[in-house]
């Protein structure tokens, strides 16, 4: 399906899809078609498709599926076990899914359609066999969109995309879970997205990196020292100096590797 390009001056608007005459009520944003059953969402500038995805993630799982994350290797040490959810919400949210054709090229182009904090669900991957014409059913539960397509397409000109390189529009409304969760005194906020469990946050407590910086450190001062060793007996005796040297390089970086791994090992159990 193509979304048109439909400057919309009156009230008398046209499907997207069909090319049928629409007359929407006043301030409606949200109809059906009468004659193709498409879910069209109407803008102030543009007629674009409305679709939905399905929620396939259960609340148990996108909860299972946030402590996952936690127990990863981003977060701090143990934050699954230390950490406390103290909220949790459910909504569809609206993004718009900008295709745009350059030079024979596609990329899709997500932005939010409303204020969210967590900017990385512009990363989200959303396959087209998983959109479904947007019920208004799901309305209690969806937010608003509050960007208005004009304010998509003005980004897109920031990117250097010109508006007739639109090839589709649509607005998107997705499932997600918001879990707010306490750790150390503050407050993070995590999101699961319900269609494919995939787990988002701008912030949240990370892993500290000064302690491997420093056993990164130590090895390589370490393993320098041994390897002049060569070096130093060659300087000094010749042939017969530099084989005791490469002798003495090999047996002593392994016993300075023993004290790197284990302060290695230590850290990672702690950190």
């Amino acid at each position: 399906m193509t979304a048109a390009s439909v400057p919309l001056p009156t009230n008398e608007f046209h499907c997207a899809q069909c090319g049928g005459t629409l007359h929407p009520d006043e301030g409606q944003l949200f109809l059906t078609c009468p004659y193709c059953g498409s879910a069209v969402y109407l803008d102030k500038a543009k007629v674009v498709f409305h679709w939905s995805l399905a929620c396939t993630v259960t609340p148990e799982a996108a909860a299972a599926g946030l402590r996952r994350w936690m127990a990863g290797n981003q977060t701090v040490k143990d934050l699954d076990l230390k950490s406390q959810v103290v909220s949790t919400a459910f909504q569809y949210f609206p993004l718009w899914s900008v295709k745009t054709k350059v030079q024979g090229r596609e990329s899709v182009v997500l932005e939010p359609a409303a204020a969210i904090s967590i900017s990385e669900i512009k990363s989200l991957d959303i396959p087209s066999g998983d959109l479904q014409k947007y019920d208004p059913a799901l309305d209690a539960q969806a937010v608003p969109p509050s960007v208005p397509f004009p304010a998509m397409l003005k980004w897109l000109g920031e990117r250097g995309l010109a508006a007739d390189t639109v090839a589709e529009a649509a607005l998107v409304h997705i499932p997600i879970y918001i879990f707010k969760y306490q750790f150390a005194g503050k407050t993070y906020t995590a999101m699961v997205e319900g269609a494919s469990g995939k787990v988002f946050a701008n912030l949240f407590p990370p892993k500290a990196e000064a302690p491997y910086y420093l056993v990164a450190i130590a090895a390589v001062i370490g393993f320098l020292i041994t390897s002049s060793f060569p070096v130093i007996g060659y300087l000094t005796d010749g042939a017969g100096g530099m084989t005791i040297g490469l002798l003495a390089c090999l047996v002593c970086g392994a016993v300075w590797a023993i004290p790197v791994f284990v302060l290695a090992a230590v850290i990672s159990a702690k950190v």
